[in-house]
């Protein structure tokens, strides 16, 4: 068994969807970033590949490259779970946890999971996502940015 950890945070920003696990989240803004800025599978994806010993996700996926211009990161967690697979791991479980003071997620947390889970090929059963805040602390708690960490269990 190998165990990953990821983390991701990025910026919000006025003119830009909110996605968070795939799920278009309803709010005055969204996160900035070269792809959908989903900062849920990024961390997610982040904590395959260091499971796994295969980089990060800037590495598989650079952020200039205009290939990945706005994609879904859903997109990407599919390919990673490619990657994965062909080096020789099954996923056993995921967990993480998004840090954002608003918009709340709690409506939004079992779509999240179906869609990661869907991406991998697992069950929505072997995925958890939670979510908090950070009491008013650090980018996050400021209402700057939001941030998610991510750790996977590889066997």
């Amino acid at each position: 068994m190998r165990i990953g950890i990821g983390y991701d945070i990025h910026r919000l920003a006025r003119g830009r969807n909110l996605v968070i696990g795939g799920v278009r989240i309803p709010h005055s803004s969204g996160l900035a970033g070269h792809s959908d800025a989903d900062v849920l599978v990024h961390a997610v994806m982040d904590a395959l590949l260091g499971a796994a010993a295969l980089r990060d996700i800037g590495f598989h996926f650079p952020p200039g490259d205009p290939a990945y211009k706005d994609i879904s990161s859903l997109m990407l967690l599919k390919q990673v779970g490619s990657k994965i697979a062909e080096a020789g791991y099954k996923i056993g479980n995921i967990d993480s946890v998004v840090i954002a003071e608003e918009p709340k997620l709690s409506g939004f947390i079992d779509e999240m999971r179906r869609n990661i889970a869907g991406a991998l090929g697992i069950s929505d059963g072997q995925v958890m996502v939670k979510a908090t805040t950070n009491e008013g602390l650090d980018a996050a708690g400021g209402k700057k940015g939001i941030a998610a960490y991510a750790t996977a269990l590889l066997e």
